[in-house]
């Protein structure tokens, strides 16, 4: 029987024809791994059967690959979804999403498709979630500090993106661009997988901090030799920052106009009140200062103003959405 799915941008729905694969047997919980790629033939045999180790079923989500990448997936057993044209990786998510509720996941765990990540790794995601003490896993690189392989450039990008990510999520986590996670089948509707490259990753943090859902880190490894993107680490970089930023506006606007407002208008409080101590003492206001404070204090005040007017517009709408 072909297992192979066929996603045109288009399609209204996703229908699942199941071979009933189940490489570990009965389990008192369904784990489905999600595997999105794009051009990834040289890699994606030898990951799909090593995931089927730890996992009921391997969903490979073929996004407009021009290679034999859904090909040499369903012959080594995976159940393969195939979009027509490149969606990106929030869509390809997303289609794996559905797909792995409708074969009854209790627990979804997402791994890039490149070899990056070690499959045995896969037992230690999901035990949170099977024990009840989480509702999303993280596979942090950077949880005990130890990671050595991580080349500085990347460390220090790194860095800057789990502080805005965090700052926009309200979590605080260790390794934010990580594409090794695991959720509970439960959590399928609380993400909104907007982004369509890698800001994915923060995207959905950013939802599952919104969302109140209990998350947990683990280490993992990762090899960095095996790294097949053809995007420079610096546009990537750039991109997630700018999602981020944007989704912080959006989201947190008490952060990201009303914080840097008042930072503006006290600024400019001070300068008045350097200026107008300098004029009782016989000094003389100057043009350009004078209109830099002036400045200052109106723009500052109007993006205080407008950060608390949007803050609670955000939570009536949010009130909205609960009732």
């Amino acid at each position: 029987m072909n297992n192979e799915l066929f996603m045109g941008k288009s399609a209204p729905s996703i229908t699942i024809k199941d071979e009933s694969l189940n490489v570990r047997g009965a389990t008192p919980q369904n784990v489905t791994v999600i595997l999105p790629a794009f051009n990834e033939e040289v890699s994606i045999g030898s990951i799909v059967l090593l995931t089927q180790h730890y996992a009921d079923h391997v969903i490979v989500v073929d996004d407009g690959s021009s290679d034999r990448t859904a090909a040499i997936a369903r012959k080594a057993g995976a159940h393969v979804i195939v979009h027509e044209g490149n969606m990106g990786k929030g869509a390809a998510l997303k289609t794996g999403f559905t797909a792995a509720v409708a074969f009854g996941a209790d627990v979804i765990v997402t791994m890039d498709s490149d070899g990056q990540h070690n499959p045995s790794e896969i037992p230690l995601l999901v035990a949170p979630i099977i024990d009840g003490y989480a509702e999303m896993v993280n596979g942090s690189r950077y949880l005990s500090h130890t990671d050595k392989n991580t080349p500085v450039y990347r460390r220090v990008g790194q860095a800057i993106l789990d502080t805005a990510t965090n700052m926009n999520s309200g979590l605080k986590i260790t390794d934010s661009q990580s594409g090794f996670r695991a959720f509970a089948g439960s959590t399928k509707d609380v993400f909104r997988f907007n982004a369509t490259g890698m800001a994915i990753e923060s995207e959905m943090l950013a939802d599952a901090g919104r969302s109140g859902l209990r998350i947990k880190e683990v280490e993992i490894g990762v090899r960095y030799d095996v790294d097949g993107s053809t995007m420079s680490p610096i546009k990537h970089g750039l991109g997630v920052l700018v999602m981020v930023l944007k989704d912080v506006e959006f989201n947190r606007p008490l952060y990201y106009l009303t914080a840097p407002g008042i930072v503006l208008g006290a600024g400019g409080l001070v300068m008045g009140a350097h200026f107008l101590q300098a004029f009782a003492a016989g000094g003389h206001l100057n043009f350009g200062p004078t209109m830099l404070m002036i400045l200052l204090i109106i723009v500052g005040t109007f993006m205080t103003l407008t950060g608390i007017l949007l803050h609670s517009m955000s939570a009536v709408v949010r009130d909205a959405k609960t009732v």
